[in-house]
Formats: structure tokens, sequence, C-alpha cells
């Protein structure tokens, strides 16, 4: 084990243990039942007790208030959910199975997942780079995180980075849509999406051996994948393995293949747990290796490709005190090797290693949940934390160019406050400190970018910031089983280093960029209101939101063209770059998701029900010009009809034409996904070797083969999303 990862397991371990120590001294070992929690990803770390016998994994964790119990989602309800204070997207592990590739329909990279929920849409730079985007935004104002812990990687430095996160290793799939720096620090300023598995056993994990196997192949682009994953448990350890894998071809669009879209990835993770009376602790290692290509025109003749390798150690766990004061200490760390080469014929006419990134990066987060206290107004909950982060980021060949080596210290401390004011009324206050520290090269660039008109003159540079952060939210549980919310929030953002330091080409992703080192803190002024109905037959979710922001940093287009040095650019007659600049602005983002679905008869033991959604975000600047590269309005809806074991669905999903263009954009054409699915479920007969059940589906996305391009993408001009795809796949539980 490399010895940082060793000093932060030991670190973190040590941490816990006197965390817990300082309180009391913990109940004896012992195999009695368990009555932990499980705790859904949320923005405030605020969790009710939820006794569970300890074989069986209990549904979300239950609010505080005594509101009905919600119960798990499955393929018979909706993945909505109505005690949060921010608005949630959820997926089940057999949704993630049957809508894999999302609306797409190729590859496992989560922003193809999510692409087509409401209020999310992903960068789809390649079949296995692809990012999530929440309301318009994405990378640094993006968490993304497997257990709790930051996915650690570069995926946030460019689009042609994939997440080291594939979504076969997925139990389940969680996106706050909205704010969440409050509890994640400034990179969850959009929102967060967490990756939920057992690779850290859980004490859910039911008592001897139990796991899954599945499988899955796609027409679209050749593609096959498997994934098997296996837990072991006694009375108070557990054991965890799995391994995945998928390989693609170039993906088939309207009139042809899209050249240099094929993909390969696989990996796995070990991990194990102890359990006790008053909590557990696990740990796991990871380890995900990809080779994908990167379509488009330029890198299609150069063959450009990502071979990309990550080497995780992730730990978490929990200790609930005999206390009358503490309620319960919960940690999380990570640490993590990663590097990947982009490969393809450089100039010289050779094809090998053009740039090198390298990361090396360490996370931990601790929080204190102290027990309810009795005021006049009702039950206080408080919940501290403090979250550290450091990052390492080396780079070498034209990656140097792009970004000299830098490291970048982080800190912050947080404490969430809940009052529960009546059974049906809660409010919830918070407020955050961080403070940052990046250091690099920067350069100083001519005032024109014309590269004519002289050298960049480059220094090395240090800048701190402190962001502070508050929120206030309200929830009230209205009759007919409506949950509504409001929230504001105030929360800024440090620039991050490469925005503040580019200075080079960076060939994947087709753009020459500069950055700023005189950026100044980004601050997000916002409020939000939703009403929701999780219950009955008819369910929604309805969601708007406002945002202000002081600053904001974007990547503008200047319309000049670059080739791999500076001197080249504008008139200096490059044409293989696009040049982009980051820059700061105040602008203001509004907009709406709406999620719903209507139960309108049985036919037989089915069910057979309507649904709809519909999403959009308008972004512009305060001089009323046009945010760049934000989605355009969509619309959809479907027919279902399922049980139990049966589930069937057709839908279509219409994204309008994106008009609404910032400076060198180009306009978008809609486009139309009509969606089909069936899937069948069917329970083994007791003592079936073992087997719980098995599952077979079939889905087929993009039915129209119609031509879609995604606003968001830097590279929508020249790469088409997949056509028309036909997936089998199936899975079984033991």
């Amino acid at each position: 084990m490399p010895p940082h990862l060793r000093r932060t397991l030991l670190c973190c371990s040590s941490t816990l243990i006197l965390a817990a120590a300082l309180d009391g001294t913990a109940h004896a070992q012992s195999a009695g039942t368990n009555t932990l929690p499980e705790i859904a990803v949320t923005a405030s770390p605020i969790v009710a007790r939820r006794p569970a016998a300890r074989p069986q994994r209990p549904a979300t964790a239950a609010p505080a208030a005594p509101a009905p119990a919600v119960p798990a989602p499955t393929d018979d309800t909706p993945n909505l959910i109505d005690q949060s204070f921010s608005a949630v997207t959820s997926m089940t592990a057999e949704q993630i199975q049957r809508e894999n590739g999302g609306g797409l329909g190729n590859g496992g990279a989560l922003g193809n997942l999510l692409f087509d929920k409401p209020g999310i849409t992903g960068s789809t730079f390649s079949a296995a780079s692809s990012r999530p985007v929440i309301r318009g935004l994405d990378n640094f104002r993006v968490r993304v995180q497997e257990n709790g812990t930051s996915a650690l990687d570069v995926s946030d430095l460019g689009e042609d980075h994939a997440v080291p996160i594939d979504t076969l290793s997925a139990d389940k799939v969680e996106v706050v849509r909205g704010p969440a720096t409050l509890r994640y620090g400034s990179q969850a300023i959009g929102g967060v999406v967490s990756i939920d598995n057992n690779r850290i056993p859980m004490p859910w994990t039911p008592e001897g051996i139990s796991g899954r196997a599945s499988g899955a192949f796609s027409s679209v682009d050749r593609g096959g994948e498997g994934s098997f994953a296996i837990n072991g448990r006694g009375e108070n350890a557990a054991i965890h393995l799995d391994t995945f894998g998928r390989s693609t071809s170039d993906y088939n669009i309207p009139g042809g293949v899209q050249a240099n879209s094929a993909s390969r990835i696989a990996g796995g993770a070990v991990g194990g747990s102890y359990f006790f009376d008053q909590g557990y602790f696990g740990v796991a290692l990871t380890n995900t290796s990809a080779l994908y290509h990167i379509p488009g025109t330029e890198s299609a003749e150069t063959n450009t490709r990502i071979d990309m390798q990550q080497t995780k150690l992730l730990g978490k766990g929990e200790f609930r005190p005999d206390s009358a004061i503490i309620d319960a200490v919960r940690l999380w760390f990570g640490a993590t090797e990663y590097r990947h080469f982009e490969k393809g014929i450089g100039e010289d006419g050779s094809d090998g290693v053009q740039a090198t990134f390298r990361n090396r990066e360490q996370e931990a987060r601790l929080e204190t949940q102290f027990k309810p206290i009795d005021t006049a107004l009702g039950a206080l909950t408080i919940a501290p934390g403090i979250q550290f982060n450091h990052q390492k980021l080396g780079t070498e060949g034209e990656a140097g160019s792009l970004l000299a080596p830098s490291e970048t210290t982080a800190g912050a401390f947080y404490v969430f406050n809940e009052l529960q004011m009546t059974p049906t009324f809660k409010l919830q206050a918070a407020a955050r400190v961080d403070h940052a520290h990046v250091q690099g090269t920067a350069a100083t660039f001519p005032a024109d970018l014309d590269g004519p008109s002289g050298e960049p003159v480059e220094f090395g540079a240090k800048r701190d910031f402190t962001p502070l952060s508050a929120s206030l939210g309200a929830l009230k549980a209205l009759p007919y089983g409506l949950v509504a919310g409001l929230s504001a929030q105030y929360v800024e953002r440090a620039p991050r280093a490469i925005e503040l330091f580019a200075k080079g080409p960076h060939d994947a992703s087709g753009t020459f960029e500069i950055g700023n080192p005189n950026l100044t803190k980004e601050a997000a002024s916002s409020v939000e209101a939703s009403l929701r109905k999780v219950e009955g037959r008819w369910r929604f979710d309805a969601t708007v939101y406002y945002t202000r922001y002081h600053n904001f940093i974007y990547r503008q287009e200047t319309g000049l063209r670059c080739d791999d040095d500076f001197e080249s650019c504008g008139s200096g007659g490059g044409d293989e770059l696009r040049q982009v600049v980051y820059a700061q602005r105040n602008a203001r983002f509004w907009g709406a998701e709406l999620a719903t679905q209507l139960d309108l008869t049985k036919i037989g033991e089915l069910t057979l029900g309507v649904d709809g959604q519909y999403d959009f975000v308008d972004a512009r600047f305060s001089d009323g010009s046009f945010v760049p590269r934000i989605p355009p309005h969509r619309l959809g809806g479907g027919v279902y009809l399922k049980n139990s074991a049966w589930y069937a669905r057709v839908g279509l999903l219409h994204a309008f034409a994106q008009n609404n263009l910032a400076l060198n954009e180009t306009p978008t054409k809609g486009y139309n996904l009509l969606k089909a699915e069936l899937a069948y479920t069917m329970k083994a007969p007791p003592n079936t070797l073992g087997i719980k059940e098995t599952r077979l589906g079939i889905v087929g996305t993009n039915l129209l083969n119609d031509e879609v391009r995604n606003h968001v993408s830097f590279r929508k001009d020249e790469v088409l999303l997949p056509g028309r795809s036909v997936r089998l796949f199936a899975s079984t539980t033991f």
C-alpha cells in the first residue's frame, strides 16, 4: 500500500476511535441485533434512528417527523423522496440495470445513465466520458462520490476525462439537484451524484453468502458487459468481492458509424467490515482501468484515446456511544492513486502518449450528531462536521502545457441544526466556512489573446480563499399526503487550479484553454420551492428554483483558433483547437422540474398508468446575454403496465431546439427519444441453488433513429449521439 494511503487510513481510524473515547466507553462486543439505519445521500447529515433486524436491509431512513413510512423504491413505486429539504432523484439497482445508458442506450457512464432525468443531463463527450450536468452546471460545480467519498479523479478538469466509477458497480444512485455545498463543499454548488454499493459491507448485509451476477448486450455498439458481486457475513464481520467489465465498438448513428467511439472498462473491489453493538467500521480497495476513444473530426484522424487507471482506498464507519449527549459519530475517508495517458498520433506522425495526468488525492469527513434537545419551540438536533481534502495534480507532455503541476489543500467546518417544531413542520439552518490554498504556475497573456502579439509570461502563483456559506429551509406536511418545502442558500466557491492556471492546449477536448490567476470567489444566492406527493394513485415531484451568481466563472469561446502553442492562435494561423478563456460575470439561473405518475386502472393483476416529465433552465448574464452550453427545454411522457413481476413502458422524450446562444455558439436542433422497456422478475422456488430471483429484460432506445446532438457538449457539431439500439439484459441474486 502506498505510504500516503496508509497514513490516511491510520489517521482517520485514530480520529474515529478518539472521538468515541472522549464521550464514553463502548459496550462489549455482542452478536445482538444491530439497529443502525440505512443512510441515504442527503444535503443534511441529520439522520433519525430506525431499528431493523440485522439480516434485513431497511428502507431509506425515516425523518424525524412521524410521516407515513415511504416504501423502498421498486418498479411499482416512483423514486420520489418527500422528506428532504433538497430535490433528490433516486435509482435502485433494478432500475440502474434496466436503464443503463439512459435514453442513449450505450455505455455505463453516469452522465448517460442520468441523461433523461428531470433537471439532469450528461456531457456526452464520449461513450465512457459523460459526466452528469445538473441544472446546466457541470464539472467543478457537481460533486460525484462513491459511498460518501469523492470520486478522487480528474473528470472535472476536462469533458474527455471519465469518472472512474461504473454503473455496473452501483446498488443505488442518488442525485441532489441543487446546492449541497453546506455538507460537501464548494464542488457541490450545483449538486451531488452519489453512488452507493456494498463494497464496504453495511450492517444490514445478510448473514451467510449473498450476491448477484448480471450481463447485457447492446446492438448500437455491439457491446457486452458483465458483473459479479459476492458478500460473506458472519456474526460480527463481513467481506465483499466484486468484478465487472464492459467492451463496446464504435457506435452506430443515423446513416453510419461514429468513428473512434469504442471503449473498454474493467474493475473490481475487495472490502470488509467489522460490526459491534454500537456501530461498524469498514474499508474497501477498488481498482478501475479503462481504454476509451474520443470521437470527433480531429480525434478520429489522430486515433485519440485515453488509457486510465485508478486505485482507491475507501473507508466508512459509525459509532453510537452510551451518551446522554451524542447520538452518533460518523466517518468517511478516501485516498487515490490515479493516472491517465492521452494517446494518439502526434505532430511527428508517431502514435504514442501525448499527455499524462496524475492525481494523488485524499479526503476525510467526520460528523457528530447530537441527541435532540427539547426547547420551547420543539426538538432541536445539532450535527457539526469537519472536512479535509488534499490534491496533488501532476501533468506531463501536452498536459504540462495545459496545466503545470499544482497542489490544493482545503479544510472546512460546518454545522446543521434541525428544529422539529410540530409533527408536521420542521426547520433547518446550516452554516459552513471553508479555506482553500491553491498553488501552481500561472501565465499572463496579451490582452487581445492573439498569438503574434507576444509570448505568455509564466510565474509561480499561490492563492488563498475562504468561502462562507449558509442555508435555511422549511418542510411542511400537508393534507392529502402532500409535502411542501422552501429553502434559501448563500454559497461561495473557490476557483479550481485549472480555472486559475490553465495556459495551453487540451487536444482530447479540442480546446486551447487560458486561465485567469486573478479570479475571485464565486457566490450564489438561491431560493427553491417544492411540492411532493409520494403515495397514492397520483404521485409527483415539482420544483422551481432561482439562483443569482456573483462572479460566475465560465469558459467563453473567443472565436479564435489555435494549434498546440499560443503563437499559433488567431492571426498565427492555427485551426485545430478552439480558444477558450476562463472569465467571470454576474449571472442568474432559474428553472423548473416536474416528474409525475398516475395509476389509471387495474387490468387483472397489472396496473396501467401514465407518467410525464418537464424541465428547463434559463441562464443569462446580467446584460441579458446567454450563458454557454445550457440544456434546452425537455418534455416527455409515457404509458406503463406493471406489477411485482412485470414492467413494461413506452415513452417519448422531446428536447426542444436550443436557440438561446452565447457568444460564438451555434444553434442546436431538437430531437425525439422514443424508448420501450420490458422486464420480468421471477422469484426462485426455495432451495434453488441458493438463487433468490432472476430478472430478464429488453430495452429499445432512440427507436426513431433520430439525429441527437447535445447542446451541452463542446463537440455537438462534430459528434452525434447513438442511433437506434436494442439492449438485452439479465441478472440474478443469490
